[in-house]
Parts: C-alpha cells; structure tokens; sequence
C-alpha cells in the first residue's frame, strides 16, 4: 500500500499564538497515522525546548500523534514513539572556530550549542550591542549557559552555532555570510521569541529541513512526490521547495506566499486544512 509522508513545523504551525495545540489539528494526526500516512514534526526547536513545550502545554509525549521528530532544523532525527535517536551531525572544534570568527568580524552576538544529546547547553559571546533578544534566550536557559570569555574551553564538537542579529537581515548580507561559510549549512529564520529579530543558525553542511526529510522519506521507501509539509518560515522554505506539495500559513512571512499555496493561520488550524487539501483526508 502507498505510504505518504505529512511533515509540519511547529511554532507558528502546529503551535498556536497561545502556545498550545488545537483538539482539531490533533485529531488530524491521529486520522492520518490511522490512513497509513506517517507524521513528523520539523521544528528548529533542539529536543530539549521541543519536550519542554509539551510539558507547559501538560501534553504527555505519547498523547503527541506523531512518528517522527526532526529537531534543531535537521540535526537530529528521532523516532518519536520509541523515544529513539536514530540520525544527528555535529560540527567539529575547527568548523566551530571558523563559524566563530565570521560572526565576530560581523560584530553579532552569538551561541554555541553543544552536540546532541546536550544542545541546551551553551556558550555565549555579545559584542556589547543593545540586544534584548539575545539577553531574553541567555535568561531562557540561565541553567545550561556560560560565557565564552574567562579562559572557558571550547566545546570537542556542537550542533550548531546560533547568531542572534537585531531585526532584519538584508538578503545581500545572508549571501555575504553564506559565501564566507560555503563549508556549512547556514539557515536564517525569525526569532521565535520577539518574533523579529534574525536568528542566523550554521550546521554541519548535511543539515536542514530537506535534507532530514528526504533521508527519512528514503528510508521508509517513501517518494518525494508522496510529502507533504506545512510551514511558515524562512527555515520552513527548502522543505516546502523539495516535498511534493509545500504549504504555508497565513500567518507566515510575507514574502514566502508568492511560491506557495496558503492555508488558514496556525491559530485556525492551517495543518488540518493543508491535510485537507492535499487529499490525506476527505473533506
């Protein structure tokens, strides 16, 4: 029997405004998974911010429908049901110096976050800017975090190092900062947290969105015609361009919406309407 693959990002998603997820967009999974079609999430969250939300939303992980999680925007691979890591890439001391030193010849505040299994640990660098974003995420995980300055050694390895710049990042600048990092995946997205600065994330070069769910759809025999993903992101876009039908939210950035089909906002349940329309379901 033909399998589908139904991939959806979660904050601005399947997440509403108030943090929770809809009793409707919940029964949707649960009827998918039920029409032989797998569930996975892809979120830029790591595994820890995912499981942490869950707890605020008092949502016990086997109440979540879903059989796969992809974390920090490809890094890792979980299956999710089983609890199980099954795929993650790091970058290695070396990358993280050469990342470092891009960001600080760019004068941007930025993290260093630990390989998985321990990415909510990291260290942090500011350049002295005015950068409330910044400081609100170092607050976020005062338990987990040091800064980079007093002699503190660098980590062997990391998933990813995380830029955090004041408002919007021109696309000559994201070009810029790409051609100088040629040798890494690097992913912007917007700030989950003040909803307008830049987040400038840089993986191992096998990380993204895409790539997680083109290895997952090939292992589970899947065609790339056969996927279809929800999103609403800059970090949303190469998962969009490559499965087989790309949806977006309404509420998502305004210039992602000339390239794909749009569905009702995270707030108005868009992942069941894109289920809808991409006919897993029947009206």
């Amino acid at each position: 029997m033909k399998k589908n693959l139904f991939i959806i990002d979660f904050d601005g998603t399947l997440l509403t405004d108030e943090k929770s997820i809809a009793r409707e967009d919940l029964a949707t999974l649960s009827r998918l998974r039920q029409n032989n079609t797998i569930t996975a999430i892809a979120t830029g969250r790591s595994l820890y911010s995912f499981q942490r939300a869950l707890k605020q939303m008092n949502l016990a992980e086997n109440e979540l429908p879903v059989d796969y999680l992809i974390f920090s925007t490809g890094a890792g691979i979980m299956a999710f049901q089983e609890g199980r890591l099954i795929r993650s890439h790091a970058i290695i001391a070396r990358d993280i110096r050469k990342i470092m030193a891009c960001f600080d010849l760019n004068k941007w505040d930025y993290m260093v976050h630990k390989a998985i299994p321990d990415t909510r640990y990291f260290l942090y660098k500011s350049h002295g800017r005015e950068n409330s974003d910044f400081q609100k995420r170092i607050q976020l995980y005062k338990a987990f975090c040091a800064p980079l300055n007093n002699g503190r050694a660098l980590y062997g390895s990391a998933t990813q190092v995380l830029a955090i710049v004041p408002g919007k990042v021109s696309t000559s600048g994201l070009a810029a900062i790409r051609a100088d990092l040629i040798d890494y995946s690097v992913i912007p997205a917007t700030s989950p947290l003040d909803h307008c600065s830049s987040w400038i994330e840089v993986f191992n070069k096998q990380v993204s969105k895409s790539m997680a769910a083109s290895w997952l759809a090939s292992t589970l025999d899947i065609q790339q015609s056969d996927v279809i993903s929800v999103g609403n992101d800059y970090n949303d876009q190469d998962l969009l361009e490559w499965s087989g039908k790309g949806y977006l939210v309404a509420n998502a950035a305004k210039d992602l919406k000339p390239y794909f089909k749009t569905v009702a906002s995270n707030n108005h349940c868009g992942v069941s309407q894109a289920a809808l329309e991409s006919h897993l379901l029947a009206w």
